[in-house]
């Protein structure tokens, strides 16, 4: 017969402060060249599907 698996319940994390905000300032610094490579790709796929369907890119904002 299995084992049943044992379950573990977490009622605190004590994480000192300055470790905390260590933490947030590396994450937040690690955003910075994410959305740069997001939006040059979102860019990419925004030029593809415009010369795929022949719109050009100042046509949506004339209207």
């Amino acid at each position: 017969m299995a084992e049943q698996p044992s379950r573990t319940v977490l009622t605190d994390i004590d994480i000192p402060f300055g470790s905390l905000v260590l933490f947030f300032v590396k994450a937040s610094l690690a955003v910075i060249p994410a959305a740069i490579i997001v939006s040059f790709v979102l860019a990419l796929i925004s030029w593809i599907i415009g010369t795929i369907f022949g719109v050009s890119h100042m046509g949506w904002m004339m209207r």
